[in-house]
This record gives C-alpha cells, structure tokens and sequence, in this order.
C-alpha cells in the first residue's frame, strides 16, 4: 500500500500540474496555473518525501488531497463536467483513501 502511495503522488502531482497549465491555455486563468503549479509540486515533493520522512510524506499527501477534493467534489456535483472536477475529484478522493490507509495500516 505504502510503495503504491509513493507512485500515486507523483502521478497526481504531474496531472494536476498538467490540469493548471490546461486551465491556463484554454481560459487563460493564472489562478488554475498557481493553484495547479502548487499543488502539483507539493504532491510530488510529498512522493520525494517518501525516502526518509514517511509521516511526513503521507501527511503531506493527505491534506493536498483533502484540500484539492474540497474545491473539486462540489464543483463537480454542481456543473457534472467530468474535465475538469470530475476527474480532480476522482483523483483526490483516490489520494485521500491512499492516504488514509497508508497512515493507518504502516
């Protein structure tokens, strides 16, 4: 559970990354290009925390997680647009449960 948890914050950082520079192309929207720039880069330093500071790591993941799935999951539940907060909600919600269940069960 653990070593999928590493792998998964590195994918999610880089797509959530990718999703900001998307916002930004398509409405030209400097806060999805911030908001995606920040939060993708502190899952990913959450994935490089993996190595000495698991705790840290999973903590990390954990609130970015929770916080990307509170702006996402009612975003997606009003509009029902899977792009972009039907697959942001997908995506946190998968993070949060990753990160729960590494705290809990390591």
């Amino acid at each position: 559970m653990i070593e999928l948890t590493h792998y998964y914050y590195f994918v999610f950082g880089a797509l959530t990354i990718a999703g900001g520079v998307m916002g930004f192309v398509k409405a030209q929207s400097k806060p999805s290009l911030i908001a995606g720039g920040v939060s993708g880069a502190l899952l990913i330093a959450a994935g490089a925390l993996f190595g000495g500071h698991l705790a840290a790591a999973l903590w990390l993941g954990l609130v970015v997680s929770a916080l990307l799935a509170g702006r996402f999951v009612p975003a997606f539940l009003k509009k029902r647009a899977f792009m972009p907060g039907g697959m942001m909600s997908v995506l946190s919600l998968i993070g949060l449960g990753l990160s729960l269940a590494a705290l809990f069960l390591h």
